[in-house]
């Protein structure tokens, strides 16, 4: 896959609901908990020599900053969702930041790591118009919904058995606005922490500035695309699970190890993986190896991730 000598590039994507998980309030102790959990894997890729983009989620992280622009309402301006993308990209690329640093120094590994505020150029003729769809913040019974459906007009999707959620517009990212400097910094070995939350939403204008819309980018989808532009040799998306499942959560439950990318399209077809669960993920990678014919994908939750990296665990998906 990769020549000798060659640089090895991975693009590494931590779920929002990796940082938070299932059945947990939330705290901030809790999310550098599962964060530097969530690193193991990484730190054994940079022991490697592969230079890392680290991307992440914010599903649940924005969704807790809507609620509080919503209760502070009366107190405090109200923020726009793409400010609160900004918000909370600036948050956890800090958290993450700072716990990878840490974990290197603690391997006495020096590397600098940073993070890149970064923005994602989605369609101006679409942005305004596109159903809601991207699940963000708490899972809610169904008593619960009913009544914010009433209380604030917002709109729900079951999440795979596990409750309602919140839906937003999730605009499909065009380009990366800091794609080049994303670039020189890996170029010259920086450890770099962007695309966070998909990266903040944008149109173009015509006389070429930039002007901040609402929604949420998928970050699955905006970290294809920045492995893709990159060059990436492997794309990993960490997520709560081991392995990817056909029937998620029902009785005929099945694992898989490895599948083709041919494969994935059609159990995506078939309406195995949906939109607000797993459908994003193996879109994202039928549309990185679409691009990077010997590039390798592979999901997995971050516990399972050092086995995964040499093959002996997660779901791995190849041409």
């Amino acid at each position: 896959m990769v020549g000798k000598g060659e640089i090895k590039k991975a693009v590494i994507a931590l779920g929002g609901n990796a940082i938070i998980r299932e059945g947990e309030e939330g705290t901030i102790a809790q999310q550098f908990k599962n964060t530097r959990m969530s690193l193991v894997g990484v730190v054994e890729l940079i022991k490697g020599g592969w230079e890392v983009l680290l991307t992440h989620g914010n599903g649940p992280q924005v969704g807790n900053r809507v609620i509080s622009n919503e209760v502070a309402q009366e107190m405090v301006p109200d923020l726009p969702l793409g400010v609160l993308c900004g918000d909370t990209e600036g948050a956890m690329g800090y958290m993450i930041q700072q716990s990878l640093f840490n974990k290197l120094t603690y391997h006495s590994i020096k590397r600098l790591v940073v993070t890149v505020i970064t923005q994602s150029v989605v369609d101006s003729g679409n942005s305004s118009k596109i159903k809601p769809t991207k699940p963000i913040g708490l899972f809610y019974s169904e008593e619960e919904k009913r009544k914010l459906e009433v209380e604030r007009n917002w709109e729900f999707v079951e999440d795979s058995g596990r409750g309602y959620r919140q839906v937003v517009s999730s605009p499909v990212p065009l380009s990366i606005v800091e794609i080049d400097v994303i670039k020189l910094l890996l170029e010259s070995g920086v450890i770099v922490i962007a695309v966070g939350g998909g990266g903040i939403p944008v149109v173009r204008q015509p006389d070429g500035t930039l002007e901040g819309v609402d929604g949420i980018i998928d970050k699955d989808l905006a970290s294809s695309l920045a492995a893709r532009e990159l060059g990436a040799d492997i794309f990993v998306m960490i997520t709560g699970e081991p392995q990817v499942s056909l029937n998620y959560r029902k009785p005929n439950q099945k694992e898989i190890g490895k599948m083709t990318r041919d494969e994935a399209e059609g159990f995506l077809e078939e309406g195995h993986f949906p939109l607000g669960s797993m459908g994003p993920k193996m879109r994202a990678a039928i549309e990185y190896l679409e691009a990077r014919k010997n590039g390798k994908v592979i999901i997995t939750s971050p516990e399972v991730l050092p086995a995964a990296i040499i093959g002996r665990g997660g779901t791995i998906i190849c041409n």
